[in-house]
């Protein structure tokens, strides 16, 4: 079989979707030798090195970045060329054009809940919930990352459940190395890191809840009297100001470090140094930030809502996200109970071990091999 996966976000700095594209090809290239790949990535990251070299694996050149007209006028007729008998789209930017069989992987439904502020007018919030709309009922199955996700399909788009596969994505197994005292202490003087630190890493966007987190981190301070920092890793978004607004209205600026974005060789060092990953979220689709922290001993303080119990289980400590007390309340008692932090540790290390990225692959050959066996 000739199956076509869109690879256009392979490893992309920006999207957690670009660690899934990466770790997919990466797998089925060293699983499968039966079917044959068609990979289509953007033109400049077609010679990455990271991208595995087979016989059975090709790779086409586009220039229709996501979320473009180009996407849904060009796109289309690059896929038509290369005569597949199945398409994967990773995302749900499937072409309006695109008419021969596909999967598509849903990683959340945020943006119907938080549209954010770039999809600030109504036909973008349109042209967003079309494109959702085609993506989940043209596809011959949809895999989501979470039965969250998959319930949110459900509810919101009248998708039968039978559709619907649940999916869990891996972590990164590179987290699990050994950190050194003197890379520590090197990253700690890089960014100007003095005290025991909260740690947050993600987009800045509002359905983070960055800014709760900050107030949080006030009442930490103030209420009760932690003298540590806080550091929010991520590029700052200029369509997000609210998140600075509100450090510099509670005079935290020189409490709080940004390091902007962080790179895959700094993030572990990051980890091992934190005393605690804040997960404030609304919503989120998967955790795999939080199961990397854990992968590394890292307790985790999380929000009670979306997919994020699902996933981590009893191994974080959680909190309503629209309840600032609570949340403070919440990560106090790990900041203060050497004995809870333990058990958090040791949790989260099994918890990290029921993912991982072979078995979200095997799964996902799966569906492609039924697809050929219900279509011959």
């Amino acid at each position: 079989m000739r199956i076509g996966i869109d690879a256009r976000m392979f490893g992309s700095p920006e999207t957690g979707i670009g660690n899934y594209v990466k770790n997919l090809v990466e797998k089925i290239i060293q699983i499968d030798h039966e079917n044959e790949y068609v990979l289509f990535m953007m033109a400049d990251r077609i010679n990455d090195p990271y991208i595995p070299k087979a016989k059975n694996l090709r790779k086409v050149s586009v220039k229709s970045h996501w979320y473009t007209w180009n996407e849904q006028l060009i796109f289309p007729w690059v896929i038509y060329k290369e005569r597949l008998d199945l398409m994967h789209f990773t995302h749900f930017n499937v072409p309006l054009f695109y008419r021969k069989p596909f999967i598509v992987t849903i990683h959340d439904v945020t943006p119907l809940f938080f549209p954010g502020h770039k999809m600030n007018s109504i036909v973008r919030r349109s042209g967003f919930k079309l494109a959702f709309n085609n993506a989940v009922r043209s596809s011959k199955k949809i895999i989501s990352v979470s039965d969250f996700t998959k319930k949110q399909i459900i509810e919101n788009f009248n998708i039968n459940s039978k559709k619907i596969s649940t999916i869990y994505e891996g972590a990164g197994h590179a987290f699990q190395k050994e950190i050194n005292c003197d890379k520590i202490k090197e990253i700690k003087e890089k960014y100007g890191i003095t005290k025991p630190f909260i740690f947050y890493v993600g987009v800045w966007r509002n359905h983070k809840n960055i800014t709760g987190l900050i107030r949080t981190f006030d009442i930490l301070r103030k209420r009760y009297k932690q003298d540590i920092q806080l550091v929010i890793g991520g590029q700052e978004d200029t369509y997000y100001p609210e998140v600075r607004k509100t450090w510099e209205e509670l005079n935290l600026s020189e409490h709080i470090i940004r390091p902007g974005f962080i790179q895959d060789n700094e993030l572990p060092v990051f980890f091992k140094s934190a005393t605690l990953l804040a997960r404030p979220s609304f919503i989120e689709g998967f955790a795999m930030v939080d199961l990397e922290a854990m992968s590394i001993g890292v307790p985790v303080a999380a929000s009670n809502s979306s997919c994020l119990q699902e996933v981590l289980g009893d191994s974080a400590l959680y909190f309503d996200p629209l309840n600032i007390d609570e949340m403070a309340e919440t990560m106090n008692k790990i900041l203060t109970d050497e004995q809870l932090r333990n058990n958090l540790i040791q949790k989260g290390f099994k918890q990290f071990e029921k993912f991982s990225w072979e078995k979200c692959v095997r799964e996902t050959l799966e569906i492609y091999q039924n697809f050929t066996v219900h279509n011959i």
